[in-house]
């Protein structure tokens, strides 16, 4: 945990100072993370003080709804804004080299960040596919 806080901190310290003037924005996604799970959200949870600390400095969402109970699709959805089984993914999750699941021209979140002036990245489980399907497999 600390190695992704150091990685986030030194991203951070890399982004131009021009882009530093609009707010940094983190988005969290994480498996099996409930509303209060962490300390942030719920009295009595266990210590996250990290994520307390962000709540606390930044905006703490309470109300969220998840498109699908398996990460696939909920990261499809999450990136592109489509629920899932508007692309060839009609269940579950992807299996290993698979195609891509989200179609070339789609735009995506990061993209959308992107032409607004912000730096993005992605540190974690990609789980999307991977290359055209002819060179897939």
């Amino acid at each position: 945990m600390i190695r992704l806080w150091l990685f986030l901190l030194c991203s951070v310290l890399l982004i131009p100072l021009e882009a530093r003037e609009r707010p940094n924005i983190i988005v969290i996604m994480a498996d099996d993370l409930g509303y209060g799970d962490l300390s942030a959200d719920r009295k009595g949870a266990p210590r996250t003080p990290s994520a307390q600390r962000m709540a606390d400095e930044g905006m703490l969402f309470t109300d969220a709804h998840s498109p699908s109970a398996v990460c696939t699709p909920t990261r499809y959805s999450l990136l592109t804004g489509r629920y899932a089984w508007r692309s060839y993914l009609q269940d579950w999750v992807l299996s290993e080299r698979m195609p891509l699941l989200i179609e070339e021209g789609i735009e995506t979140l990061p993209a959308m960040m992107q032409t607004g002036g912000y730096v993005t990245g992605c540190v974690g489980k990609w789980h999307l596919g991977f290359g055209r399907e002819k060179d897939a497999y």
